[in-house]
């Protein structure tokens, strides 16, 4: 095999599976939708664990850069367009800094089984529990936000929290939990009866539907989140330099 890992390099395993994983997605045969080696394979040839192989997929795939389907295998994702916000806040933080008053008509904090894409995210069994918080805010006069964030088990969350605080100087002060990175998706979606329900709009109506996925210094995932916002309610600013 013409990639390889270095097991005397300082440069932690994953962090070198990450940069081969890079090459390959850029060669041209995987380009023209070639499926990647299946994990026992490529681990058992790169000399590391499926742990430390699968850490590395994750991260490219939630760039956007591979995808990974059950029985088909994982393979380059088609030409999209990723950006990357730099300076990003907790939602409370955002709404003050642009001075806008922010009103909490629900918090629901919950212990459930992960499905299939979140303990894949989080790297875990899906028989294992995860904290689950609910949130739905908006400006006094009602509603524009329906937050589901579920939590890695490793940050120690423990339901008793104040959930009224802004959620990542909570996890900093309470738990030494630094959120370092967010990756984000954005897509438009029509509401279904319960987001239209939340936010007070009608069925099928447009909704915003952002996906956040947070880590911390070490790139460990901490937070999966899901945000739908009223689509008269939001506007999406990136700002980028070259």
């Amino acid at each position: 095999m013409r990639h390889a890992i270095d097991h005397k390099s300082p440069v932690p395993l994953h962090a070198q599976a990450e940069i081969l994983l890079r090459q390959m997605i850029s060669e041209d045969e995987y380009q023209n939708g070639k499926i990647f080696p299946n994990e026992i394979e490529l681990a058992k040839q790169l000399a590391i664990s499926r742990s430390t192989l699968r850490q590395a997929i994750n991260k490219l795939v939630f760039e956007g850069l591979l995808v990974r389907r059950k029985r088909t295998g994982t393979k380059v994702a088609k030409s999209v367009v990723s950006s990357r916000s730099n300076n990003w806040l907790s939602f409370s933080q955002e709404m003050k800094l642009r001075g806008i008053a922010i009103k909490n008509f629900e918090t629901n904090i919950s212990w459930a089984l992960p499905d299939e894409e979140i303990a894949d995210f989080f790297e875990i069994k899906s028989e294992r529990q995860v904290l689950k918080m609910e949130k739905l805010r908006g400006k006094p006069e009602g509603p524009f936000v329906y937050f589901v964030s579920y939590f890695h088990p490793r940050v120690g969350l423990t339901g008793d929290e104040d959930f009224t605080q802004p959620l990542y100087e909570m996890l900093e002060h309470e738990h030494s939990v630094i959120a370092t990175l967010s990756k984000e998706e954005i897509s438009a979606i029509a509401a279904d009866e319960f987001i239209a329900g939340k936010l007070q709009i009608p069925v099928g109506s447009p909704v915003l539907f952002r996906k956040r996925f947070v880590f911390d210094h070490g790139e460990r995932p901490i937070e999966y989140n899901l945000g739908f916002y009223k689509a008269d309610s939001f506007v999406y600013t990136v700002e980028s330099l070259r």
